[in-house]
């Protein structure tokens, strides 16, 4: 399964204002930090300020901020929003199942099951747990952007995960 570059990018509009809440972040600083089109950031904008989740200010001197702290956005739910299609397989969509396996396929629920573990561990990770300040080892190491950059970084609490043969 891939993220769609939509969700990639609402998630890294949010981790750069999770990262800079001091402060108005304006769509063309976004667009410059990530290199994208302003106005396909504009669309993410409005997604997540129609969803209560940003703030935006217009106008001269205006911006947007995050509108909850950071640990009250759940990763999972930012994905569920911002993904449009959660079919990993055909048959998960009784309506264009044409797969003749379907009356004794197991493999479904073998799929169905990986899908509620992937939403488990996106919906234990907030983005307080994904964004923050670059570390100064990485940023004293030339890094090409300037400004903050927001680095993907594993949540806080990891959970051992035992595999059977």
């Amino acid at each position: 399964m891939r993220l769609a570059e939509y969700t990639d990018y609402t998630l890294r509009v949010l981790m750069y204002c999770a990262a800079n809440p001091e402060r108005l972040i304006t769509i063309a600083e976004l667009a410059d930090q990530h290199g994208l089109s302003k106005n396909h950031l504009m669309k993410i904008v409005n997604d997540l300020a129609r969803q209560g989740i940003l703030e935006t200010t217009r106008g001269r001197g205006g911006g947007l901020r995050l509108l909850k702290k950071p640990a009250d956005i759940r990763v999972g739910d930012v994905v569920r929003a911002s993904e449009t299609d959660f079919r990993l397989v055909e048959c998960f969509d009784r309506r264009t199942d044409t797969c003749t396996l379907t009356p004794s396929c197991r493999l479904k629920g073998v799929f169905g099951a990986a899908l509620q573990a992937y939403f488990r561990e996106l919906d234990a990770a907030t983005l307080a747990d994904i964004a923050g300040p670059l570390p100064r080892s990485r940023a004293a190491n030339g890094s090409r952007r300037t400004g903050t950059a927001v680095p993907i970084a594993a949540p806080a609490s990891r959970r051992r995960v035992s595999v059977r043969p």
